[in-house]
């Protein structure tokens, strides 16, 4: 499933970050990459644990936390540290997957789910797309400043050569107490109905059988 989410910072976050990264120091982006995916890997980054890094990852999770539709998606059981990237002119990210494990702060996690969180307006730069492949082809994407793309960590995927301007974005990845997307997008389609039946006509018989087969398949499915 990929699903785009939009505002998932407010306008003062947004604008809070912006202001953390026109300050940041920038690194070699190949550093952080796999033993394959750094030879096509050309961006910039900021260092881990530095200062606006740490400042900024805060405000991220707390959006993410607050954010039902993120969490409902993706049902997060670890979410690996951000990375706040930088795309001048001529820089890109060639196709790639995602490494299947990494270790974070010294902790060994699964990746499920790749995300995106645009930082910078669409206007602001040209080219720059995130290009995802699937079984239906391939798709680009370019989101408003503030908007968040979720998609399977095991897909192959791009980010196109930026031609004008700067993008900016930070991306993570998701280990999900679901670990089989089939089972998770079941859960968000039933998650889904069962918001809108309660909306349309609240406590119903039909709201509470629907509820229960939601509950024990996500108590038959989830990895704790």
């Amino acid at each position: 499933m990929i699903l785009c989410i939009s505002d998932v910072l407010s306008l003062p976050e947004l604008q809070q970050i912006l202001n953390l990264l026109s300050d940041a120091e920038f690194v070699d982006g190949a550093l952080t990459a796999g033993w394959n995916a750094r030879l096509v890997k050309n961006n910039r980054q900021i260092p881990r644990g530095s200062l606006q890094q740490r400042k900024i990852q805060e405000i991220v999770f707390a959006a993410l936390e607050r954010n039902l539709l993120f969490q409902t998606a993706a049902r997060p059981k670890l979410i690996h540290s951000i990375l706040i990237n930088r795309y001048e002119a001529g820089m890109s990210y060639g196709t790639h997957t995602d490494d299947a494990l990494m270790v974070d702060q010294r902790q060994l996690m699964r990746t499920d789910i790749s995300f995106t969180l645009f930082l910078s307006a669409p206007e602001d730069y040209d080219g720059g797309e995130l290009k995802i492949e699937s079984s239906e082809g391939e798709r680009a994407y370019k989101l408003p400043a503030g908007a968040l793309i979720l998609y399977p960590a095991s897909t192959l995927h791009r980010v196109e050569p930026v031609t004008r301007g700067i993008r900016y974005a930070a991306v993570s990845w998701v280990q999900s107490l679901i670990r089989d997307p089939q089972e998770r997008e079941i859960l968000f389609d039933l998650q889904t109905v069962r918001q809108q039946m309660f909306q349309e006509s609240g406590k119903t018989r039909h709201f509470d059988l629907i509820s229960k087969v939601y509950a024990n398949l996500l108590r038959k499915w989830a990895e704790l």
